[in-house]
């Protein structure tokens, strides 16, 4: 993934401030309280049940007012269409409608979809909605000649478009993604009994790569936007804790000019966005994002064999140093799952499996559920100073440390 050099679009995008006033300046901290969280990197395409029945193992910490479904690496009905942005939503009529002029308008031409329309009752606390959109488009001709980074940068600007559409007219639509090679699902009511409701089994949809979350509801309205995971440009997270720096974080990232830096009715959304800020405008990757959120004590970098440069990285970046508890789970663009933790106080988060097959989950009998013949001695809890990842091999579990040399790759 190449960097997208200066992500700014003032001229297509609302401003910043009219952004605020529309979506709301206050986040959502019950969606960052202890929720239970499932991610896996699989070779071989699965169910997104899968990771929704490793929530329902773990019921005893969500209450079911809540899912939230990422899905990348995509196989079934969309493996064909793996260099096509595809739309995720939800949709009523007259938002369907709006959806349609605005693509056509723009020259995108819809290749294949999924639309969901229910027709059974909604389990208990589930909204009525009209539709649920997956929907994969060609771009337009225009953009043939255009480069990677800067049809990257469109697709960003248009699900930004979108999602200001359905805000502004008081909820016509709702646009989770728009990116190549993803879906998202994110909906009120216990994971297992939505999945149900929308026959997601049968929709011809799987994936290698999934995060899935199951809300507990402390504090708060159940906001959809404020729902974990958080997505934007390939990078994906979700997060069990509270980031009590979150007021400082968001400024800074406002002030960065990236016009999908929006939103935050959810304090944990920024771990996605500081993630994207590491990856496309510093061009690093876990490790500085480890540095980034986490710095080393001063007195720690006076130990370190990097502590100068890692000095200046802190001093730099220091407004993105978050406060915990934090766990944060996620992927890259380049599909790598990781998982770290704050240093101030671990949430819960294991990590393990097998080759071809891991998963990090907030408990041990989500881990247990979906792989129980892995070798469960090497099953690994990151704590304060650690990163663990998977490649897109999916080949082991890879364990850096903040006290190991710093690579500056991403």
């Amino acid at each position: 993934m190449q960097q997208v050099k200066g992500c700014k679009d003032t001229d297509h995008v609302p401003s910043m401030a009219r952004i605020l006033t529309l979506t709301g300046h206050k986040p959502n901290r019950g969606m960052s309280t202890m929720c239970r969280l499932f991610s896996i990197t699989s070779e071989q395409p699965l169910s997104p049940l899968i990771a929704l029945e490793a929530l329902n193992v773990m019921k005893e910490g969500h209450d079911g007012s809540g899912v939230g479904l990422y899905m990348t690496d995509l196989g079934g009905e969309f493996a064909g269409y793996r260099n096509c942005p595809i739309l995720s939503g939800i949709f009523t009529k007259e938002g369907m409608k709006k959806l349609n002029e605005y693509m056509t308008a723009r020259g995108f031409v819809a290749k294949h979809e999924v639309v969901i329309r229910p027709s059974k009752t909604p389990p208990s606390g589930t909204p009525r909605r009209d539709a649920y959109m997956f929907a994969v488009y060609e771009y337009p001709a225009e953009w043939m000649g255009l480069s990677r980074e800067e049809r990257s940068l469109r697709f960003m600007i248009t699900r930004v478009q979108l999602r200001q559409m359905g805000i502004e007219d008081g909820g016509s639509m709702m646009v989770f993604s728009f990116w190549p090679d993803v879906i998202m699902l994110k909906e009120i009511g216990d994971p297992l009994e939505v999945a149900d409701y929308l026959d997601l089994d049968k929709r011809g949809i799987l994936a290698r790569s999934m995060l899935a979350q199951g809300r507990q509801n402390t504090n708060y309205a159940i906001t959809l936007y404020a729902c974990h995971p958080f997505f934007i440009q390939g990078v994906a997270t979700m997060t069990n804790g509270e980031n009590t720096a979150f007021v400082p974080i968001r400024e800074y990232l406002l002030s960065r000019g990236c016009p999908g830096y929006i939103g935050y009715q959810s304090d944990s959304e920024v771990f996605a966005h500081i993630m994207h800020y590491t990856h496309y405008k510093l061009g690093m990757g876990l490790e500085a994002y480890k540095h980034i959120i986490t710095p080393l004590k001063d007195e720690e970098l006076n130990r370190h064999p990097d502590g100068q440069w890692l000095r200046l990285l802190k001093h730099t970046c220091r407004p993105l140093i978050v406060d915990g508890p934090n766990c944060v789970i996620g992927f890259l663009p380049d599909k790598t799952m990781f998982v770290v933790q704050d240093s101030k106080k671990l949430r819960p988060g294991i990590i393990g499996g097998k080759r071809g097959l891991y998963a990090v989950s907030s408990e041990m009998c989500g881990l247990d559920y979906v792989i129980p013949d892995r070798d469960k001695s090497k099953d690994f809890q990151p704590m304060k100073y650690d990163v663990a990842s998977v490649g897109p091999d999916r080949a082991e579990v890879q364990i850096w440390n903040q006290w190991q040399p710093f690579t500056h790759q991403r």
